[in-house]
């Protein structure tokens, strides 16, 4: 049962008003923030074409460039015409930046928005200058290259980074739109959100739980991975606690209501998914660091060239006005506004064509310093599904015979354990004999007939029933000890048992061992309990295991990791990895996982592959150097561009005049740009480096 978009906005408003006030609010804000991010490229998309038309006529008109390439274009007010373009550019264009730098100083912070706006505000009203005051080399045609260039470098990292924010909405999907409810001996259908404390409702076979209770009636198996980890399903009888949003196996269950509404397990964990969202610091960029000092220097560089050469240099006021401004345009370089948001554009494509969809650009950033790797068991380390590890005859027939009989008996069951025997059998091309008069036990297991004799399949709890004992078998006792589940076979007597468990991913091997080979440590978080999670550490040589922790648990275990100072990314595929994948410094959900486990996360291993991990840390080491090479490239030439622009260099005969800065500066655009093209060389092996 799943519901539509419409379904689940109605659901979160009746919610809301129901008393489920958190649900719809984390909802809603999710929405609001996948809509913000999605605007935010639409703007600068919108902005960036408006700036680019506009750029050409103002390259056309400027004094400068048509000295520049030697000719002429100019008609009775063409300067004001360049100055009314001009200031279209500097107010539209250059609003977000103005808007970012006002947040970035409130924060004291000099960010990549603080240098943009002073550069282009110093260059726009020197330039006015120029066509009302006073003689002198306008900055027109720069400003508007500059700010086309970083509106292109803005709209193509806002591409990268949108769509991080939709769990919360996906959560609210996950409660049935309607429930059973039992009045007296009618059962009528009513929406989820108008259920009470108290009440009792029917969940029938196949169908999931509406919200949290206790069993009053019947008996059955809940599929509870998603929400708590557990791998195996959890018998339920009279008195057994169920969760909302699980899902019922093969008997029907009267449960009586018992948390409903902002109460329930999944409305707490969309309450530690919004919790973890809001603590989780935001990553600092390489660019805004690089911006920082660039802004320092730049300011500090052109107001010591102003009073140099207006005071003890007795230069007049129009000259050193021309080499301060030139100071401040140059040290806001064109390649700055590329530098990082190309790089991250490739990387995210290469990325997805390598099977990791890279949903927050940062997390790439990120990466890199990755320390641990924490594994949700079920679904990533494991297949998430049950297989036959071990077959234990008890009489005179072969394993294989064995295992045929149970999976022939188990044949038509929907019970994840019974898929399990009959998937095994399927797999080694046994044929099953035929079987008639198959009755399900509930809660206990399934009786046939092969051959005219009945068979009984099931766990301790059936063998008890029918009077048939169980050997004290070390293989069975090791069995046990590890966790696995034990499946029985008897007819007269005990035939043999099998032993089943969620299956280890082959890739899970030497996706663990590539970790450690290059230094990180690798941890599983899981629902399980600890016989299961030991089983598997062992199995994969983990480093650290924790067993038996809860949905909220998960997220506080990351928290406690990076508070040791760990940078830890977090794999996982359920609804119970969320809040813990939204706390890790990168999360990553497994392709197959649900949806909220995908919308948590900031990257997804399309392929189910859990080798991925390593790759995408080679892939972020190898972005991050093509960063720091591209951040070199588009400031190396402020060390001689500033100082030659301050007119250090005038007694050697030198002052570098402005064009001659933009040839320097275009040529730094364009080694940035064949740079991070040439990341696409980078091949992802599986080795880390």
């Amino acid at each position: 049962m799943k519901m539509t978009e419409h379904s689940a906005d109605e659901h979160a408003k009746m919610v809301h008003q129901q008393g489920g006030h958190m649900d719809h609010k984390s909802g809603e804000a999710s929405h609001a923030g996948h809509d913000h991010h999605a605007m935010m490229e639409k703007d600068f998309r919108t902005r960036f074409f408006f700036v680019a038309i506009l750029t050409l006529p103002v390259l056309t008109l400027s004094p400068t460039v048509q000295s520049w390439l030697g000719f002429k274009a100019t008609f009775p007010g063409s300067h004001y015409l360049l100055f009314t373009l001009a200031t279209l550019i500097t107010v539209y264009g250059t609003w977000p930046f103005y808007k970012g730098a006002v947040k970035a100083l409130k924060r004291g912070v000099l960010d990549m928005s603080v240098l943009v706006s002073i550069a282009v505000t110093a260059g726009y009203l020197f330039s006015a200058g120029t066509t009302f005051a006073f003689q002198a080399v306008d900055f027109y045609w720069e400003i508007s290259t500059l700010v086309a260039v970083l509106l292109l470098g803005h709209w193509l990292e806002m591409r990268a980074i949108r769509g991080t924010t939709g769990a919360l909405r996906e959560l609210l999907k996950l409660i049935p739109s309607t429930a059973h409810r039992l009045n007296e001996d009618e059962v009528e259908d009513v929406s989820t959100s108008m259920l009470s404390t108290g009440d009792l409702l029917l969940v029938r076979p196949g169908e999931q739980v509406p919200v949290d209770g206790e069993v009053i009636e019947g008996e059955s198996s809940l599929n509870e991975a998603m929400v708590t980890g557990e791998s195996m399903p959890v018998s339920k009888r009279a008195g057994s606690q169920v969760i909302g949003g699980t899902i019922n196996g093969e008997g029907a269950l009267k449960v009586r209501a018992t948390n409903v509404g902002e109460d329930t397990a999944l409305a707490q964990i969309v309450r530690l998914v919004r919790e973890a969202q809001a603590s989780k610091p935001p990553i600092q960029r390489l660019a805004d660091r690089a911006a920082h000092w660039l802004t320092i220097i730049a300011v500090g560089a052109g107001l010591a060239t102003f009073l140099f050469w207006f005071f003890p240099g007795n230069q007049p006021f129009v000259f050193a006005l021309t080499l301060a401004i030139t100071v401040l345009v140059i040290a806001c370089p064109h390649a700055l506004g590329l530098a990082i948001p190309v790089v991250t554009t490739i990387s995210t494509t290469m990325g997805a064509k390598n099977g990791m969809l890279v949903r927050n650009a940062q997390a790439v950033e990120a990466a890199r310093k990755i320390s641990t790797v924490v594994f949700d068991k079920t679904g990533t380390l494991t297949r998430g599904e049950f297989g036959v590890t071990e077959v234990i005859p008890f009489a005179d027939e072969t394993e294989d015979e064995i295992l045929a009989q149970i999976a022939a008996v188990e044949r038509d069951s929907e019970h994840t354990i019974a898929q399990g025997i009959v998937r095994s059998a399927a797999e080694r091309g046994l044929t099953l004999p035929t079987v008639t008069g198959v009755q399900a036990i509930p809660g206990k297991g399934v009786q046939g007939h092969i051959d005219g004799k009945k068979v009984y399949v099931g766990n301790r709890a059936l063998m008890e029933e029918i009077g048939i004992s169980v050997p004290d078998d070390p293989r069975l006792i090791a069995l046990e000890k590890e966790g696995k589940t034990v499946v029985f076979a008897a007819s007269q007597g005990i035939m043999g048992a099998v032993g089943l468990a969620d299956l280890i991913r082959e890739e899970s091997r030497s996706a663990v061992a590539e970790l450690k080979s290059a230094g990180i440590q690798v941890a599983m978080l899981t629902g399980d309990s600890k016989p299961v999670a030991e089983w598997v550490g062992r199995e994969l040589g983990l480093d650290l295991v924790f067993p038996e922790v809860k949905p909220g648990e998960k997220a506080m275990k990351v928290k406690q990791l990076q508070e040791a100072g760990h940078i830890v990314a977090m794999v996982g595929d359920g609804i119970n990895d969320a809040p813990a994948l939204v706390q890790a410094d990168v999360g990553m959900a497994i392709g197959a996982g649900t949806n909220v486990a995908i919308e948590s996360a900031d990257v997804v291993l399309v392929k189910n592959d859990p080798r991925d991990v390593a790759r995408l840390i080679h892939l972020s080491q190898a972005t991050m150097r093509k960063m720091r090479q591209n951040l070199v490239w588009a400031t190396a030439y402020n060390a001689i561009a500033i100082p030659a622009a301050a007119g250090v260099f005038q007694p050697f005969g030198f002052v570098l005049e402005p064009q001659w800065g933009a040839l320097i500066m275009a040529a730094s655009t364009v080694i940035v740009a064949i740079n991070a093209i040439s990341l696409r060389r980078v091949r992802l092996s599986t080795q880390t480096a």
